[in-house]
């Protein structure tokens, strides 16, 4: 899938959030930037704690970002890296993501100028979604 219309204005602000990620354990900083229905982006950087299980992936918090301000409504994410290899959102992330869209876009890139663009749904196939409740 190519880059579409404002995916690598999405790219830059989740190259500026990953410079504020909060990586001291691993060195492994990741920003993210979600685009909403009402086309505002909020972004998140990973903020990672000594006591590991108690850290937050960027993606997630971009999405808790945007949820505080009241934008359900999610379109696209770009998130960035710092490495020779494309990102992956995790499991988590992916669930998470999949909450509030699962077909969104996903635009994956590091600082050197690789870029892909895929969909949650290749990502995650077979997500547990609200409906799965009842």
């Amino acid at each position: 899938m190519t880059l579409g219309p404002g995916d690598e204005d999405l790219v830059k602000v989740a190259a500026l959030a990953r410079q504020r990620a909060h990586a001291p354990y691993s060195s492994y900083k990741v920003g993210a930037a979600i685009r909403t229905g009402r086309n505002k982006v909020h972004a998140g950087a990973n903020v990672e704690n000594a006591s590991y299980g108690l850290t937050v992936c960027a993606e997630r918090t971009a999405v808790f970002a945007a949820v505080n301000a009241g934008d359900t409504k999610l379109d696209a994410i770009a998130i960035v890296i710092d490495d020779d290899r494309l990102p992956s959102p995790c499991g988590a992330c992916r669930q998470v993501l999949a909450e509030f869209n699962p077909g969104m876009r996903v635009v994956l890139a590091t600082t050197g100028g690789l870029r892909k663009a895929t969909t949650l749904t290749e990502l995650l196939p077979d997500p547990f979604l609200p409906e799965n409740l009842s």
